[in-house]
């Protein structure tokens, strides 16, 4: 899909379909709205009076008219409360917007560009919240494009036109597309990549994802193989391994503009690409969804499509761990004593908790390149669903209270919620082993998601911030710009966190 800025007034523009936005509580119809408005001869206007326009966020109201606009079709999509209007509210308006379009066989779309004071956004963010809502509630998933990496996605729209009034706000608008757009793109990827086949998304797929990043915004790229890790002495990661039937990979990619210069941002993903539970085999009601067990890995290589995509001036590294957790006659087993790169003993309880064990030898990896600060994702725990619910926030534990407080705002800028979970010492108790130095499971029914947490401390040495994402990766419905099936959960988050550190 195609994304033009056109200034232009709005009712003379010629489009399959245009909207508009209105605000409940008997809000003056102004700005794009008022000049349709107008042109309608006061329709919406009277709509509304009548409270016949659905003005709840995301609430469309289609109008089918004749003359006084160049399109024939209008929809006024609500954007609520005019004192809560933020941009959350613009990308859930503007994805519902756009898709119900589609849904009258629209493929040119027009929207009218919102102006100075709504939700206190800059036009630049306003269009920006726009772009990002329009594309990803037009998100389909396509497993031809994915497995292409990066080919055509069709969104059923050819052309998204953000319509401004004047040529003083043209510089602004178009800058907030260029945002919204390489955002898009970036959680369209993790998108795909959470919903392909797990005999597709495999640790090689995700390893050619990641050289396509790297040819196409120059990064650096180092892809180890079972050598490579031993070589390294990652005996944790190794052991999930060991019962896969697809070879395992450790993605090192690196955005480093400075050359060498600057301390990295290090973004580390979870690349469980199918989770069976190992010999702690899972209930066989749900398996399918254990694709998603690798949500923290496509969020990072998603985030690392748009920083690439903006020329970020940080330097970024992402780490991204990726095998199955499968059983057969090699697979790791509960009693087994593993020792991590970093030296530490790891007497195994469960071989279902497989994800910190990848991510304690990613860590202790990240030590190494003297990183600025470390934020690793990873859909960890079902206690953290649990806890927290599905689709509402995931579990953020920290050691470093400045660098979490720049991650919340992130969190709460892109409306991919965290919240603070405990990291104190005394979780640490229920990994106290008789034969190494600490369990990989408390085997306990309480506490799995600060108990993870802290075992994964143990592999730290610098700000580090463990977001437990296991009820972010999917959702069974559509609404705003959410659509069913993955959700991208964390590539916006870490994008935010990135550009404003």
């Amino acid at each position: 899909m195609q994304t033009t800025v056109l200034q232009r007034p709005i009712d003379r523009v010629e489009a399959d379909a245009l909207i508009v936005h209105h605000f409940s509580g008997g809000h003056r119809a102004a700005g794009a709205t008022g000049e349709v408005d107008r042109a309608l001869g006061g329709l919406i206007t009277e709509l509304a009076a009548r409270g016949d326009l659905a003005t709840e966020v995301g609430g469309v109201t289609p109008l089918f008219v004749r003359a006084g606009v160049a399109a024939p079709r209008v929809l006024v999509v609500g954007l609520g409360d005019p004192q809560r209007a933020d941009a959350e509210a613009v990308r859930s308006a503007s994805g519902a917007a756009v898709r119900r379009a589609r849904e009258l066989g629209a493929k040119r779309v027009a929207i009218g560009a919102l102006g100075s004071g709504v939700g206190g956004l800059t036009p630049s963010e306003a269009a920006r919240a726009t772009v990002e809502g329009a594309r990803l509630g037009l998100y389909r998933y396509r497993a031809a494009a994915a497995q292409a990496l990066g080919g055509h996605v069709d969104h059923g729209v050819d052309e998204l036109l953000i319509v401004v009034p004047d040529a003083e706000r043209v510089e602004a608008v178009s800058d907030g597309v260029r945002w919204g757009e390489a955002t898009a793109d970036g959680v369209e990827l993790a998108r795909d990549l959470v919903n392909l086949p797990p005999n597709v998304a495999t640790p090689t797929h995700l390893a050619a994802v990641a050289e396509q990043l790297a040819r196409d915004h120059g990064f650096a790229v180092t892809i180890g193989d079972r050598a490579w890790a031993e070589e390294r002495g990652m005996g944790a990661f190794l052991a999930v391994a060991q019962g896969a039937g697809h070879e395992p990979r450790f993605i090192v990619l690196e955005h480093d503009p400075s050359r060498g210069k600057e301390a990295p941002l290090v973004l580390v993903g979870k690349g469980v690409t199918f989770d069976s539970g190992g010999v702690s085999i899972k209930g066989r009601a749900g398996m399918e969804a254990m694709k998603s067990d690798m949500a923290g890995a496509a969020a990072v290589l998603g985030a690392m499509r748009t920083i690439g995509r903006l020329r970020s001036p940080r330097r970024v590294v992402a780490l991204v761990p990726a095998t199955e957790n499968m059983l057969d006659a090699h697979a790791y087993r509960p009693a087994d004593v593993l020792q991590a790169s970093n030296g530490l003993t790891i007497e195994v309880i469960s071989t279902d908790a497989e994800g910190r064990l990848l991510l304690a030898d990613t860590l202790a990896y990240a030590q190494q390149l003297k990183p600025k600060a470390v934020v690793d994702l990873a859909t960890l725990t079902g206690a953290c669903v649990v806890a927290l619910g599905r689709g509402t926030a995931a579990g953020r534990f920290a050691n470093d209270d400045a660098l979490a407080a720049r991650v919340d705002a992130a969190g709460a800028a892109t409306h991919e919620r965290v919240w603070p979970l405990p990291l104190w010492p005394e979780y640490l108790d229920d990994l106290e082993s008789d034969v190494a130095d600490m369990k990989n499971s408390s085997g306990k029914p309480h506490g799995g998601a600060p108990v993870a947490a802290a075992f994964l401390q143990r592999f730290v040495d610098y700000p580090w911030v463990h977001l437990d994402i296991a009820g972010m990766a999917l959702r069974d419905d559509a609404r705003g710009y959410q659509t069913k099936g993955a959700t991208g959960y964390g590539v916006r988050l870490l994008v935010h966190w990135v550009t404003h550190a």
